[in-house]
């Protein structure tokens, strides 16, 4: 009601304000998804070892010419896109001219990768503000910004990280009619996502398309969604083609990695395809996004029967119309868990793209329950309850989720960040020469990238107990010309089977630095013996502690627990020492 100042009421008629657009302005907003991200770029542990040898090492042989080369890569199989890599090659060569160490190239293309993803979260926002509701906008933004999940997709050099800030965006389309509805935009959106990052994900945009033909045919301009929607996939038809050109470019073949991609996954034959890469039980999302997301996973998936219950027993306030806007919304999490459910392989960055998804789901639900239990009706029981007990009990539950998000990400960065951190000895002058090898025995699959390693030094294999198919080296590159006979020579040793190729291997004789770890509850064996230990051959040249997950109770292993003397010995995190040792000179 506006008053005049002396505080009486005006003499104009009444009027309610209108409710605010955002209750946070965009600009805070983008801040407040830039720290959180920004953190994640500077701070997150390597989750998969994937992101290192598919993504990191083709990245590094662009920018310096030499790296690490996996089956992937290889023109005879070519499931993986030169231009999503190129894209983060040029980030990190701009990059090289302002920093003189190519750890801090590394650090440039994840605070790239954590800008645009808080830009796309800052998008949705406004989105979500503007059609839905505001308070679903600040809902989704605080999960957003203090979920684990989040945290490890934000900045992750992946293509599910990059489907995922496609999912957004496409989303964001979707939602905002401004200026007329945006169904060719969303479409090249979800299609980038699909074609540049991960096929599968272009399951995501059923539901939100078919909502637009559903309300094009009630609204008669059908017609208008057909043309929309074709002028969506002539888009992506351009983005497959500019991705098929820069593809024959490095491989010097004709090929569409996309199909090769969903080829090797569905249709690999006996012996191939991602199950030959390890199988987990159904529970496994489940259990994953209840870690990432904790009571917001539980909320996710409660948000269609809730919508049910509401629609049942409150009509009055549901419309159909929005009935249907919600259904559409809150389907595609729904449908992207269900698909990934059945499928035998299972990831944790399998969910990255539905992420935006999950988190909406997640602020519907809740929205729907402060709906509920905000009632002043005197007929519902939720109406007779003091106003101070609600608010102490959803404040309780918020407060809850957000300390249980910042100790689960607090206790996964200062548990596995060792090998982003041991190797920064090998930058001070007169430790590591070039044509000197790092090796890796156990450790392999927690290497960081070749951006951690000084020009000329390079990382090589010892056997350990594994028995896979370990990388190889891409061809030495002096210039551009014979960067692009690298990418398109056909390497050997590689094979689509995950069979081990000894030749991957040196011996240990040739390795004048070596990475290795020791836990006290791991046994020792002949082909992974304790080198941090054997003081007559190595020396350690820089340890950090590293989480002894054998010897930590679950909770020790799910959340950050201080090392305090007064916490009691079953609930305290144990260590094991992460080392890079130098060999003993003679």
């Amino acid at each position: 009601m506006s008053s005049t100042t002396t505080g009486r009421p005006s003499s104009r008629t009444k009027s309610r304000r209108a409710p605010p657009t955002f209750y946070i302005p965009l600009n805070i907003t983008l801040y407040i998804c830039l720290v959180s991200c920004g953190i994640a770029a500077f701070l997150s542990p390597i989750q998969d070892c994937d992101e290192v040898f598919n993504f990191w090492e083709p990245t590094h042989y662009l920018d310096h010419g030499y790296g690490l080369q996996t089956w992937e890569y290889s023109p005879v199989y070519s499931i993986r896109s030169w231009l999503y890599v190129s894209i983060h090659a040029t980030v990190g060569k701009i990059g090289s001219f302002f920093f003189k160490t190519k750890s801090s190239e590394f650090y440039a293309i994840r605070l790239f990768l954590a800008i645009f993803c808080a830009s796309c979260q800052t998008r949705l926002y406004s989105a979500i503000c503007r059609t839905l509701s505001p308070r679903i906008g600040l809902l989704f933004l605080m999960i957003a910004a203090f979920s684990p999940g989040m945290f490890h997709s934000s900045a992750a050099f992946l293509p599910s990280s990059f489907t995922m800030y496609m999912s957004m965006l496409g989303l964001t389309a979707f939602l905002d009619w401004r200026g007329g509805q945006k169904v060719a935009q969303g479409i090249m959106w979800f299609g980038l996502g699909a074609i540049v990052g991960w096929p599968f994900a272009g399951a995501l945009i059923v539901p939100l398309l078919l909502e637009e033909m559903v309300i094009g045919f009630i609204a008669g301009s059908l017609r208008k969604i057909m043309v929309a929607i074709g002028g969506g996939i002539l888009r992506c038809l351009a983005i497959l083609a500019s991705e098929i050109i820069i593809d024959y470019a490095f491989l010097r073949k004709f090929a569409i990695v996309p199909w090769n991609i969903v080829a090797y996954n569905i249709f690999g034959g006996e012996g191939r395809g991602p199950e030959i890469f390890g199988t987990e039980a159904w529970t496994f999302y489940f259990k994953n996004l209840l870690l990432n997301f904790n009571v917001w996973f539980v909320f996710a998936l409660l948000s269609g029967p809730f919508l049910l219950l509401q629609a049942v027993f409150r009509p009055h306030a549901t419309t159909k119309e929005t009935l249907f806007r919600t259904v559409t919304l809150i389907t595609p999490f729904y449908m992207w868990l269900s698909i990934f459910t059945l499928q035998q392989h299972k990831e944790e960055r399998f969910m990255y793209p539905a992420y935006p998804f999950l988190i909406l789901n997640a602020s519907i639900s809740f929205h729907m329950v402060l709906s509920y239990i905000g009632s002043t009706n005197p007929k519902e029981l939720v109406g007779r309850l003091p106003a101070k007990l609600k608010l102490m009990a959803v404040m309780s539950l918020v407060l809850v989720a957000i300390n249980a998000g910042l100790l689960r990400t607090v206790g996964m960065i200062t548990a596995y960040r060792a090998p982003l951190k041991v190797f920064e000895p090998l930058q001070h002058p007169g430790i590591g020469q070039t044509g000197e090898s790092v090796c890796f025995g156990k450790e392999w699959y927690r290497f960081p990238s070749s951006f951690f390693l000084p020009d000329g030094m390079r990382a090589k294999f010892i056997r350990s107990e594994f028995r896979g198919l370990l990388p190889g080296e891409f061809p030495d590159a002096a210039d551009y010309r014979s960067l692009f006979e690298g990418t398109s020579q056909i390497p050997t040793g590689m094979n689509d089977r995950n069979q081990e190729d000894p030749g991957k291997y040196i011996d240990i004789a040739q390795c004048s630095f070596l990475v290795d770890s020791s836990f006290p509850g791991r046994p020792v064996t002949e082909l992974e013996p304790d080198y941090i230990h054997d003081e007559t051959r190595w020396e350690p040249l820089s340890c950090e502690s590293f989480l002894d997950a054998s010897k930590t109770s679950l909770l020790g292993r799910l959340i950050w627990i201080p090392d305090l003397p007064f916490v009691p010995g079953r609930f305290r995190r144990h260590w094991g020492e992460y080392c890079l040792l130098q060999r003993k000179k003679d």
